[in-house]
């Protein structure tokens, strides 16, 4: 998987980047407010995520964690696809988004283009609980604390093995459980280890699907 990339800007879109790195150039999708900042000839480092569809491979990347961290949160949602968490993070600021889901206001969401009223609610009911540790992060100005990173990282995780669950076939909110059960059961604070202990308990627990 490619988790971060680094290189000179070739070529600046409206929402996306090209990177010359080694001589290949490479699409990145990236918000509307990091496209705006980046110049052609510049130097630029982004965390990525790479979402892979059975026509395409695409990189999405964003030049912190906790952006990248709410992208994986924002996708894991039932019904919000990467463009969406995209067009999400391109029109609200990190402290409106991580506010909105803690105060229960699917308003903010419904204010982006191709997000419904259903979706908007599916997004606070879904995430309710898993910005908190986004919610002293720097974009209020103050560093990132090392508790506070290693919260991230960890939220990070578990949204990579919801996503790896549901891929496998398991309902989303079985997914969810499991992960969570497999935490306080403590599993081992890595992705893969994380997977199989989630694994275990699905395939353990009868009327899990």
């Amino acid at each position: 998987m490619i988790s971060s990339i680094r290189g000179t800007v070739l070529k600046v879109g409206l929402d996306y980047l090209v990177i010359d790195i080694s001589g290949v150039g490479f699409r990145c999708e990236v918000p509307r407010s990091e496209a705006a900042r980046a110049r052609v000839s510049s130097e630029v480092a982004l965390h990525t995520e790479l979402v892979v569809r059975e026509d395409s491979l695409t990189v999405f990347g964003f030049t912190d964690e906790d952006h990248l961290t709410l992208f994986k949160l924002l996708i894991s949602v039932t019904g919000v696809g990467p463009r969406s968490a995209l067009g999400i993070l391109s029109e609200l600021e990190l402290h409106q988004i991580v506010s909105a889901i803690q105060s229960d206001d699917d308003g903010q969401f419904r204010r982006v283009s191709g997000i419904g009223p259903k979706t908007a609610k599916l997004i606070v009911v879904s995430l309710a609980g898993k910005v908190d540790a986004l919610q002293k992060s720097s974009f209020d100005g103050e560093s990132t604390g090392p508790e506070d990173s290693e919260a991230a990282i960890q939220l990070s995780i578990r949204a990579d093995v919801v996503q790896a669950l549901i891929g496998l076939g398991w309902k989303e909110q079985s997914a969810n459980d499991a992960v969570a059960d497999a935490v306080r059961a403590g599993a081992e604070p890595n992705e893969s280890a994380l997977l199989r202990a989630a694994l275990l308990l699905l395939q353990n627990t009868p009327g899990r699907t």
